[in-house]
């Protein structure tokens, strides 16, 4: 593995039934200071990848390896390096901020200004004497992320952190990972369902789908293929004719127009005009949106 590798899955399987696979073949490879988006839809088995990642479940098949060590030999000296934040916080409602974190600096072994330290970082050190209880769900996340911060983290792993949490909440919090991962250096790996969030954050993309890996790559890979996968919705007179007409740009029916595939924006202004000089009348001819959602629509639709 390289050494800039932070975590490296290969060939991962697992099943938590016989016969029901939940992971297939699981090649995931998370770089020293990367922002690894990992994204796919509910039951996707994206929690499931990251608790094997982090040894809450027993490897079945496949290796895991982290900082470059194998888990299962290394567990306790990963796990001192790497922060999580997996499913619900687990918060003292009766506590202040500063006393959840006290709790939790002795069995780190952290000192006192480590607490103060963390409590600026996510923006909850003028939070007082206020209870826990008292905090909105945005100020609980950011609390459980100062928790998973104490140990000062090489790695940190938060699973769905945006879930629940109201617009404000959701930027807030993008903008708290954006900036420990720039300022702090630290390499995360994050889990979402919510595609057009992540894209506004993350350095690279990994798609799941059905327990099966369908896209690993930077942003700019992504946008790559993305470029490479332009499709441009039709609507005319006659989408039968318009099919035998653009047959060089390989067009796929649909229930109530036709798709085609395209390079670049010119290509529209000619496949206009072929239509027109047949005599075809144009209803709709637009480019498909080139984001992460599309993509993830592209890619999935295929696999339904």
């Amino acid at each position: 593995m390289s050494s800039s590798t932070v975590i490296k899955t290969t060939s991962l399987y697992y099943s938590y039934s016989k016969g029901a696979k939940t992971l297939v073949n699981i090649n995931m490879q998370v770089e020293q200071g990367s922002l690894y988006g990992f994204i796919g839809p509910n039951g996707s088995g994206k929690t499931t990848t990251l608790s094997l990642v982090l040894g809450l479940l027993k490897l079945q098949k496949g290796s895991i390896e982290v900082f470059g060590q194998e888990l299962d030999n290394n567990r306790v000296n990963i796990l001192n390096k790497t922060g999580t934040l997996i499913e619900n916080p687990s918060l003292y409602g009766h506590l202040t901020a500063k006393e959840n974190l006290a709790i939790y600096r002795y069995i780190n072994g952290t000192t006192k200004q480590r607490v103060n330290e963390v409590l600026k970082m996510v923006g909850l050190d003028d939070t007082g004497s206020k209870k826990v209880k008292n905090f909105s769900l945005g100020m609980k996340q950011r609390l459980a992320i100062a928790l998973a911060l104490l140990p000062k983290p090489e790695l940190l792993v938060l699973d769905e952190p945006t879930n629940g949490l109201d617009p404000n909440g959701i930027i807030e919090l993008r903008e708290l990972i954006k900036k420990l991962n720039r300022e702090e250096g630290v390499t995360m790996l994050i889990s979402s369902h919510i595609l057009a969030e992540v894209e506004k954050m993350v350095s690279h993309i990994g798609i799941i789908f059905k327990g099966e890996m369908l896209f690993q790559g930077s942003l700019q890979e992504l946008y790559h293929y993305q470029r490479k996968q332009s499709k441009l919705q039709i609507n005319t007179s006659d989408n039968d004719a318009a099919i035998r007409i653009l047959e060089e740009y390989h067009p796929e029916k649909l229930p109530e127009s036709l798709s085609v595939s395209f390079s670049n924006i010119r290509e529209v202004a000619d496949i206009n005009r072929k239509l027109l000089r047949n005599e075809l009348d144009v209803y709709l001819l637009q480019p498909k949106e080139n984001n992460l959602e599309q993509l993830f629509i592209d890619l999935t639709s295929s696999q339904s």
